[in-house]
């Protein structure tokens, strides 16, 4: 069967490659703005499947399409992607020495049957005390702008991520045990979709 990830994030296709799954990208164009909801938790379950249901429609045959969509809930706030460097900033200002709550919403769509399942995979992630200049060094990198919380845990970000409870790979943007149980309610074993190279 093919698994289709609606999604343009390298990080979600290294971990599925990672994980023995050979996923083809279609990138979703769904405006993110015009979705709103009164959590982060429905909020990212709500962008998760509006970016699986719009590649969904483009897909004809059999099929499973992922949709993902991830936030970082602080202090009763919902940080996405900073975008610039003085947002950037200010989120590692605030963060500094903190404790979030990353939240990734995930839908799965079967085709042609167009059953879903969704569900948000949620992780407490601890972070170091950083100074100004580290601040200011790793934003220069330009790694955390496009990333929910400002932050990557497997790049430059890892070192200023003193711990994590949950689930390491939901902190990356996608939760393969999550993957699993959701495929399986759509009726699909998850070691069927292994690549046969990885095996």
């Amino acid at each position: 069967m093919r698994l289709i990830l609606a999604s343009a994030s390298p990080a979600r296709l290294q971990t599925l490659l990672a994980a023995g799954l050979d996923p083809e990208v279609v990138v979703s164009e769904v405006d993110e703005d015009a979705i709103s909801a009164p959590t982060a938790t429905e909020l990212v379950a709500a962008l998760a499947a509006a970016k699986a249901q719009a590649v969904a429609a483009t897909v004809t045959g059999a099929a499973l399409v992922v949709g993902c969509d991830s936030m970082l809930e602080f202090e009763g706030a919902v940080l996405g992607k900073p975008g610039d460097e003085e947002t950037a900033r200010q989120y590692w200002r605030n963060m500094s020495g903190k404790t979030g709550l990353l939240h990734t919403g995930h839908c799965v769509i079967s085709l042609p049957a167009g059953e879903t399942a969704v569900e948000v995979a949620t992780t407490l992630v601890r972070f170091a005390a950083l100074s100004e200049a580290e601040i200011d060094a790793y934003v220069a990198t330009g790694e955390p702008l496009q990333v929910a919380g400002g932050f990557k845990i497997d790049g430059f970000g890892g070192a200023f991520v003193t711990g994590i409870e949950g689930d390491s790979h939901n902190v990356v943007g996608l939760s393969v045990p999550l993957l699993r149980n959701l495929v399986a309610r759509l009726g699909v074993d998850y070691h069927t979709l292994w690549r046969h190279d990885s095996l």
